[in-house]
């Protein structure tokens, strides 16, 4: 690990002189902002770069250095940095009144948009996060069972106080959670069974995000519908982030029809937002024109530029087509990094779906957040570091999203940047993943 740990620090080094002004930037926020960031994931080591500019796929820092962004804003930034179409919703929406207190057409025009493009979404209910939307999801599940105890997945992400790295997190809301293994079904099938009427809901992610990007097999996503109706659980999808796949998102794409739905992400075009919604049977709890209907609060939940933003990024800009052809070029865009990692005998992969990608180091897909090594770990900082010398954006952790503003060029530049350093440090991938397991 001495021969990793030296290649980083001389990055770092290069890194730091390469990057004064970000440095200088990050030291003096540091005075009013813990750790100078007011956002845990956007830290790394030995600061992170502070950009002043976004335009289209790319972005520029404080030292006028131009990057193609990979980091997507963690899936949020499906339409990039500048679309004129989302700039001139938003200035119709901040024209019609910024606050006003009552229900507005674009709320409605968007919930429409939303319900003819879920299959399990009949009615939907609007918030300010995914993670608000999985909260309230999470609630509505008890309020319908009468029961108290959930499963979710190990390292699976539902928001700021719904996280399971490496278990439970104690900044999470204190809920009963149990936990199971990502895509192992006969475990899981075999917790719901044992919780029986005990367990309101299952939340999953179809594609397990921060825990590697990694598909949910139909399997293991059919297996759990069956098993929480037949024992009169929820099942909720968390498609925060994989609602952008395919045009009706990943329960689309595998056929599966979830309870519950929760939304947010890219779906207001970059704007703070977040949904949950599901049949008319479940959602008509929230009718407010109903005797004993359930409240519903949120001062912003329809947040005029968020609700304008979403009706044209939703409605006419990733309409059903276009998402299909994005899944499709992305798609081949992941596939093309895998085969040019087997014809070079990299042990790298490119795990995820479409526009959602992880790089890991190993020659098989990962399926299970078990068959991430440590070694695999260890040598995230390394690429994390050397991409963004080389002008390419993407997560610490390991996580390209696509955009729909990139083209052929940008996608081809962060090949050749991958393989460059694949090829630079072959030995060092090697020994790493031989030695740290």
């Amino acid at each position: 690990m001495e021969a990793l740990n030296q290649v980083l620090r001389e990055l770092r080094a290069r890194y730091v002189e390469l990057n004064p002004n970000s440095h200088a930037a990050d030291r003096a926020a540091e005075n009013h902002l813990p750790g100078g960031n007011t956002r845990t994931v956007l830290h790394y080591d030995p600061f992170p770069l502070t950009m002043q500019e976004g335009v289209g796929a790319e972005l520029i820092d404080l030292d006028g250095h131009r990057y193609v962004d990979f980091v997507g804003e963690y899936s949020a930034g499906l339409f990039g940095h500048s679309d004129p179409r989302i700039k001139a919703a938003v200035d119709r929406g901040l024209e019609s009144g910024i606050v006003m207190g009552a229900p507005t057409d674009y709320e409605r025009q968007l919930a429409g948009v939303i319900c003819q493009r879920f299959p399990a979404v009949d009615q939907v209910r609007f918030c300010n996060s995914g993670t608000e939307a999985n909260v309230w999801a999470l609630t509505t599940a008890r309020m319908l069972t009468g029961r108290t105890k959930f499963i979710a997945f190990h390292d699976a992400y539902h928001g700021g106080f719904l996280k399971f790295p490496g278990g439970h997190c104690k900044l999470n809301l204190p809920l009963d959670f149990q936990l199971a293994e990502y895509n192992d079904t006969e475990a899981a099938e075999a917790l719901i069974r044992s919780m029986g009427d005990q367990l309101a809901a299952v939340i999953v992610e179809p594609i397990l995000g921060a825990g590697g990007n990694i598909p949910g097999d139909p399997e293991f996503l059919h297996t759990l519908r069956q098993a929480t109706r037949e024992t009169g659980a929820l099942l909720i999808f968390d498609e925060v982030k994989t609602a952008r796949i395919g045009p009706a998102g990943m329960q689309g794409l595998v056929g599966v029809k979830p309870d519950l739905t929760t939304l947010g992400k890219f779906l207001g075009g970059g704007l703070p937002i977040g949904a949950f919604g599901g049949s008319q049977e479940v959602m008509q709890h929230f009718n407010p024109k109903h005797e004993n209907s359930w409240n519903h609060a949120g001062t912003f939940n329809n947040d005029v530029c968020s609700m304008s933003a979403g009706c044209v990024a939703m409605g006419e800009i990733f309409t059903p087509e276009r998402a299909q052809e994005f899944l499709d070029w992305s798609e081949g865009f992941r596939v093309s990094l895998n085969q040019a990692f087997s014809e070079r005998a990299l042990p790298m992969r490119a795990n995820g779906l479409g526009s959602i990608i992880a790089i890991h180091f190993s020659r098989a897909p990962t399926r299970r957040t078990s068959d991430i090594t440590a070694g695999c770990r260890a040598l995230r900082p390394l690429l994390h570091m050397e991409l963004l010398l080389d002008g390419i954006l993407f997560c610490g952790r390991g996580d390209f999203f696509l955009s729909l503003p990139m083209n052929d060029s940008h996608l081809e530049r962060a090949k050749d940047a991958l393989l460059r350093f694949g090829e630079n440090h072959r030995d060092l991938i090697e020994h790493t993943l031989e030695s740290a397991g």
